[in-house]
């Protein structure tokens, strides 16, 4: 239960997206966040085949040459969030929330453990038991990594976040080594829920389900009334004066 009360959540579902689009949308986003002319939102998509390399980046964890990706018609791009080397592709569902930290103690470690416990709920409401690694950032199932995590801070607003494989296909991975992890694969929801089935057989999800319960989720656990946009441009529009969703409001508090 939320001790502090409900903010409001917009919530915007792009579809299937190119990493840099969707890149520059989340800075003109933390800019009007920041301005307090939108409140908190929560971005979802699932992005063209890309890899992204962090700011903790080691280049031996990129296992092909540039021009191989561009063959493959994979992009590359350097970014700021935290973390070392992912994927992003068809079938993996991406949570970007663009967060005002004034309002939660300015906690960044404690906002990574609630990322973390949120793809642990969902999973769980998927039937899956999902666990994080001591050390590790990320999200495991039977030793297999379903959740990536890693944001980026801008004057305390959030971006970036979390990718789950959820059907992704994991050939692509092998230009990689996830994370810089090479101790642990990597997995999806779909094949584990296979290895839990009587029958052994894969089945592929509906992304758009799987979407509506993680941002359920988040909006219970970070303690939000959510609202859903229909498009992107309402949001980036929203014609709300500077001030309007205010900041260093009441803390929201942190996972239930």
């Amino acid at each position: 239960m939320c001790s502090r009360g409900y903010k409001r959540l917009f919530r915007v579902n792009l579809g299937t997206t190119s990493y840099k689009d969707t890149w520059e949308l989340q800075k003109k986003l933390v800019n009007l966040r920041y301005q307090s002319r939108i409140p908190d939102c929560l971005l979802l998509t699932e992005h063209l085949p890309v890899i992204t390399m962090g700011r903790a980046t080691l280049m031996q964890n990129l296992l092909c040459s540039p021009e191989e990706l561009r063959s493959r018609g994979v992009d590359l791009f350097s970014i700021e969030r935290g973390g070392d080397i992912t994927f992003h592709g068809p079938g993996q569902l991406v949570a970007y929330p663009i967060v005002d930290l004034n309002n939660r103690g300015r906690d960044l470690h404690e906002y990574l453990r609630d990322l973390e416990r949120l793809v642990i709920a969902t999973l769980g409401d998927l039937g899956l038991k999902a666990e994080i690694k001591r050390g590790l950032t990320g999200v495991w199932v039977n030793n297999h990594k379903l959740a990536a995590i890693g944001v980026a801070v801008s004057r305390w607003i959030t971006y970036h976040g979390l990718a789950l494989n959820v059907n992704t296909d994991l050939d692509y991975f092998k230009l990689i080594n996830p994370c810089g992890i090479t101790q642990y694969p990597v997995g999806s929801v779909s094949k584990m829920l296979a290895r839990h089935s009587s029958e052994g057989l894969g089945r592929t999800l509906d992304m758009a389900l799987v979407a509506k319960q993680l941002s359920d989720n988040f909006a219970r656990m970070f303690c939000y009334e959510m609202e859903t946009l229909e498009d992107v441009d309402s949001l980036i529009h929203e014609d709300a004066a500077p001030g309007t969703y205010g900041r260093g409001a009441p803390a929201l508090g942190g996972a239930v």
